[in-house]
């Protein structure tokens, strides 16, 4: 693991053959995040949170009979951010894109959706709400270059004491395997030590990619004091990523991948998956490598996926940018 190394934009696109679209409406606080990819891709899910909020993912076990799927959806807006998969289907069905039953196309969009109802946005959007026109946009948006921060699924977005954001990272093995995290972050817990600047995913930064402060020394005095938002707003959660890579994994292999990357969770965020978080997982293995990982290094492969998934947490809050009526100050107002 020493020989790690970031991708060219330390983003989840550096796996070949994804792309990722942002949209969001900055009058409700809120927006979807959308993952595409060439050539379908397998796909595994893994929930550890207590409050999950999804769409199609029981396909994705690995006893049941999709084998690929065609796009994945994280979006804010708690069970009416489901809704962007609908408008992700329909872009994808408009470019011909979908699993083919009988002469028709149907798109496979597996979503999760975290909780930002308060976060200082208005929602009061009439009678139906705004994710399926953001999922379509979020399509129309998709490249290997996207906004982190607050955009997409994190615009609105929150953890203990600091607004949350959507952050992305990208590790390259000695082996030559890439693999990638992209995640929402909107935890109950805190993913700073303390009530100080330091990230608790400090141990596994390249460079200075969340600002290079390391691991305070010595260790605060409130280091093990639990910080979370439960005394104000106790149901506004869920932390949900992806987790990817280049290499050819069953689709039981996928799942062990992403339950290895809910240590990354656990690594950046104190405490996680609480019974009011709704934290949850995706893999995705596009293949593009064209090989299987030995035992060895598939087991380089969890690691890395616990440790860059703990560095896209720390960098989508380190990304986060201020708006009006933001219940928590941004990371960098600690500095």
């Amino acid at each position: 693991m020493s020989s790690v190394k970031t991708g060219p934009r330390n983003l989840i696109t550096d796996v070949a053959g994804l792309r990722v679209g942002n949209a969001s409406d900055e009058k409700v606080k809120s927006g979807t995040t959308v993952i595409l990819y060439d050539t379908p891709a397998t796909a595994a899910v893994q929930v550890l949170g207590g409050a999950p909020g999804t769409r199609e993912t029981d396909l994705l076990e690995p006893h049941n009979t999709v084998e690929s799927i065609n796009a994945l959806v994280l979006s804010g807006g708690s069970a009416f951010g489901l809704d962007a998969a609908s408008g992700v289907q329909a872009a994808l069905r408009e470019k011909g894109v979908g699993f083919e039953v009988g002469g028709h196309r149907i798109p496979i969009v597996p979503a999760a959706i975290l909780f930002d109802m308060m976060n200082g946005g208005d929602k009061d959007w009439g009678r139906f709400p705004p994710y399926r026109e953001l999922g379509y946009a979020a399509v129309q948006s998709a490249s290997p270059a996207f906004e982190i921060g607050t955009a997409g699924a994190g615009t609105g977005a929150t953890v203990a004491g600091l607004k949350g954001g959507l952050g992305s990272a990208s590790s390259m093995l000695a082996s030559g395997a890439t693999i990638g995290a992209l995640v929402a972050v909107n935890a109950l817990g805190s993913v700073t030590i303390g009530r100080g600047k330091h990230f608790w995913a400090a141990p596994f930064e390249i460079g200075e990619e969340f600002g290079g402060h390391g691991l305070p020394h010595p260790l605060p005095a409130d280091t093990s004091e639990i910080k979370t938002k439960f005394s104000e707003a106790a149901g506004s959660n869920t932390t949900i990523g992806v987790i990817a890579t280049d290499l050819v994994l069953t689709k039981a292999q996928a799942k062990r991948l992403a339950i290895a990357a809910h240590d990354g969770f656990a690594r950046a965020i104190w405490p996680s998956h609480t019974p009011f978080d709704g934290d949850l997982i995706f893999t995705l293995a596009t293949g593009t490598s064209g090989r299987m990982p030995e035992v060895g290094e598939f087991i380089d492969l969890c690691a890395a996926a616990a440790s860059t998934m703990s560095r896209a947490i720390a960098r989508g809050i380190y990304a986060a940018t201020p708006a009006a009526n933001d219940p928590y100050p941004v990371w960098k107002s600690l500095i």
